[in-house]
């Protein structure tokens, strides 16, 4: 085992840099590889005087780390020089959705606020990076496993406005047993407003009415975010 692990040691340092990491991966499996590492086997290929692992990190560094990465939109990614073409970007996309998906299906077999850490991610993939408020509902069932996540409503920088019928009309119309509120601030202060806990307490009545409980209400910015239940404030 000594003898394999100073072989393969030699062996990534016979590689060219932008090799490394997908042999590395090949030999001691995805989880031995830093972010950027990942990254850059997802990048390929650099830009002349940058290598991809350095272009790999400044992507993460200019997006707050990972999960700032994981909720770029397209319109971020495009600005990006090296970014510009459109297969990188299709296929740095691609993975991206795929994360979106993949931690969607989780929370669809899964009941939700026993992981409300995923919860989290789930909407700061969805939220986190947008320039603009959305206000957006996770829909579950009487198991807490996720039916659907709607983007309701959508604003300006500093605010949005939200119909409390329009969610109720949704949470009937899936079906649901409860709801799990969120909404983002671009400004990346995620302490709730006093209009955020009024509207909460609004939601919270509106949809009592139809037998639909407000598990919680989540609020993300660029890097960080609040659950309003495990604040004690629902």
């Amino acid at each position: 085992m000594v003898m394999l692990s100073l072989m393969t040691s030699t062996l990534m340092h016979q590689l060219p840099s932008a090799m490394r990491p997908r042999e590395k991966l090949l030999a001691l499996g995805p989880q031995s590889l830093s972010n950027a590492e990942l990254l850059a086997i997802v990048l390929r290929t650099g830009l002349p005087g940058l290598g991809v692992l350095h272009m790999a990190q400044s992507l993460l560094d200019h997006f707050g780390g990972l999960s700032g990465l994981l909720g770029a939109q397209p319109t971020q990614l495009r600005v990006i020089k090296g970014l510009g073409g459109t297969a990188k970007r299709a296929e740095l996309g691609a993975v991206l959705e795929l994360a979106r998906r993949a931690m969607g299906e989780q929370l669809q077999v899964r009941e939700a606020m026993g992981q409300p850490s995923l919860v989290q991610d789930f909407v700061q993939l969805h939220l986190g990076q947008l320039s603009h408020e959305v206000f957006g509902v996770l829909f579950l069932d009487a198991q807490h496993r996720l039916i659907r996540f709607d983007e309701m409503f959508r604003g300006t920088l500093t605010q949005t406005s939200v119909y409390p019928r329009e969610v109720v009309q949704q949470a009937l119309q899936c079906g649901a047993c409860a709801v799990v509120l969120a909404h983002n601030h671009p400004s990346g202060q995620v302490q709730p407003s006093r209009a955020d806990q009024i509207l909460t307490q609004t939601l919270r009545e509106a949809l009592a009415l139809v037998d639909v409980r407000v598990l919680d209400h989540v609020i993300v910015g660029p890097g960080q975010s609040l659950s309003m239940a495990q604040k004690g404030w629902i």
